[in-house]
C-alpha cells in the first residue's frame, strides 16, 4: 500500500560536484554529508514523499547543489536559498522559477549582520513582495534581538528548530517568548524540528515537550511543519532519522494532526502537489 504524501520540511544535501566555499563557516565530515539520491532513499524508507532543502553554509551563497537537486526531483523537492543582500531582481526571479520558496539567515552564527548590511532592507522588501519566507536559524535570545527589524519589514518568517531555546531558562525566556508572539501574529511558521539540538537529555528528548506544546498552541497546526535536519551536521554523536521522527507521535498523538503537520500545512505553504 502506498504511503500518504508527507513532507520533511528541513534537510540539507551535499554533492561533490559542487565544491564548498573556501571561506565556509564549517565543513561537514564525510559521514555527515548526504546526496540528494541518498536523501530520497531515506525519505522512501520512512514513508515520506517530499522534502524542503535548506541551503547549507559550506556552500556559501552558491545554491547550485539544492537547485540541481530540485531540478531532478520530479517536483518532490523545493528549496530555501542563501542569498546575498546585493542579489538582483533577475537572480531572485530565477531562484523562484527553480523552486525556491524562501531565503535563510543565521543570527546564531552571524548576529544581526544579515539584517543590517547595506541592501538588507531592500532584500527584505523584495522577498515580502515575492511572498517568500525568511527562514531564521537562531538560538536562545537571538530572535528577541532581531524582532524589531523583522516586525518592521513585515516579511513572513519561518523559524528553525522551534528557536533552539535554552531548556534551563524555561518557556518565558525572551527569545522563546518572542517566538510565541510571532506565532500568535499569524504571519510566521515554526519548524518542530531538531529536538536533539536543544535538549539536555538523551532520546526521547522529553525536556523539549513544554516548548513544543507552547509552540503548537501559539502557531496552531496551520503554521507548524516538521523536519528531520538530515544528515545531522555538526553533531558530536551518531544521529538517525527514526528516533526524532518518533517524537511526533508523542507531540501529536492524533493521526489527523500529524497529517496536517506532515502534508496539509507544508503542501499549502510550499506548493507541493501529491503525485
Amino acid at each position: 500500500m502506498t504511503s500518504p504524501p508527507s513532507v520533511d520540511s528541513h534537510a540539507h544535501v551535499f554533492n561533490k560536484r559542487f565544491p564548498f566555499a573556501p571561506d565556509a563557516h564549517y565543513t561537514p565530515d564525510d559521514n555527515q554529508q548526504g546526496t540528494p539520491s541518498e536523501f530520497r532513499d531515506v525519505l522512501d524508507a520512512h514513508g515520506f514523499s517530499h522534502g524542503l532543502l535548506v541551503g547549507a553554509m559550506p556552500y556559501g551563497f552558491d545554491n547550485g547543489c539544492i537547485l540541481d537537486a530540485i531540478k531532478h526531483s520530479d517536483g518532490h523537492f523545493k528549496g530555501i536559498a542563501l542569498v546575498k543582500p546585493g542579489v538582483t531582481d533577475r537572480e531572485l526571479a530565477s531562484l523562484a522559477d527553480a523552486g525556491v520558496v524562501g531565503m535563510r539567515i543565521n543570527p546564531m552564527f552571524n548576529g544581526l549582520r544579515e539584517l543590517t548590511d547595506p541592501g538588507a532592507d531592500r532584500l527584505l522588501a523584495r522577498i515580502k513582495e515575492m511572498n517568500w519566507f525568511l527562514q531564521i536559524h537562531c538560538e536562545k535570545d537571538n530572535l528577541a534581538e532581531a524582532a524589531p527589524m523583522l516586525r518592521k519589514s513585515g516579511v513572513r518568517i519561518m523559524v528553525d528548530h522551534f528557536g533552539r531555546p535554552d531548556i534551563a531558562a524555561g518557556v518565558s525566556q525572551p527569545g522563546f517568548r518572542t517566538l510565541l508572539e510571532f506565532g500568535r501574529s499569524g504571519n510566521a511558521v515554526v519548524k518542530l524540528s531538531g529536538p536533539f539540538r536543544s535538549s539536555t537529555q538523551a532520546y526521547p528528548y522529553a525536556d523539549v515537550d513544554p516548548f513544543i506544546a507552547a509552540a503548537i498552541d501559539a502557531f496552531t497546526l496551520d503554521n507548524c511543519v516538521w523536519g528531520s535536519d538530515w544528515p545531522f551536521v555538526l553533531m558530536d554523536r551518531r544521529m538517525d532519522y527514526g528516533p526524532p521522527l518518533s517524537c511526533l507521535d508523542r507531540w501529536l498523538p492524533d493521526a489527523k494532526d500529524r497529517r496536517k503537520v506532515l502534508w496539509d500545512t507544508p503542501s499549502r505553504l510550499f506548493g507541493f502537489k501529491a503525485d
